[in-house]
């Protein structure tokens, strides 16, 4: 559920995406080769059925952008985040902002990859990457931890 929550911006379409992974899962379970682990496995299908739902809805909206300045975050600020105060601004990031942060920062793939994954170009996965990560400077610097 924590991996899909992190896609989908509310808890009602993360159940839906947990369910269906879980149908998927178990209507699969008979097509893992056992290369790699059975958990990867699984990660990889709720990020996908997380991913397909997002597209089938068309909520995920990409805009290419010029080079962006970062503000830059003091390193001291970023210890003092709760969990749920980094889990509020992500799903207070747009779709497609939040989906490639996921993809990149926390799962792991590279540009070449969520390009693939969405149908985009990796200049769009690149500028994605680059708003996101401005849009979360701005939370930050405007909420109350300074």
């Amino acid at each position: 559920m924590a991996i899909i929550r992190r896609y989908m911006a509310d808890k009602p379409s993360a159940e839906d995406v947990l369910m269906e992974t879980f149908m998927k899962i178990f209507s699969h379970v008979g097509s893992y080769k056992g290369s790699g682990s059975f958990e990867g496995w699984m990660k990889r299908i709720a990020i996908r059925e997380a991913l397909m739902v997002l597209r089938k809805n068309s909520k995920m909206h990409y805009k290419e952008t010029e080079e962006l300045p970062t503000a830059g975050i003091s390193p001291s600020v970023i210890q003092e985040l709760e969990v749920e105060t980094i889990m509020r601004h992500l799903m207070d990031l747009p779709d497609g902002y939040r989906v490639v942060l996921n993809l990149y920062a926390i799962e792991g793939y590279k540009h070449r990859e969520i390009a693939e994954m969405l149908d985009i170009s990796i200049h769009t996965s690149k500028s994605q990457l680059r708003m996101a990560r401005k849009k979360i400077e701005e939370m930050l610097s405007q909420s109350d931890i300074s």
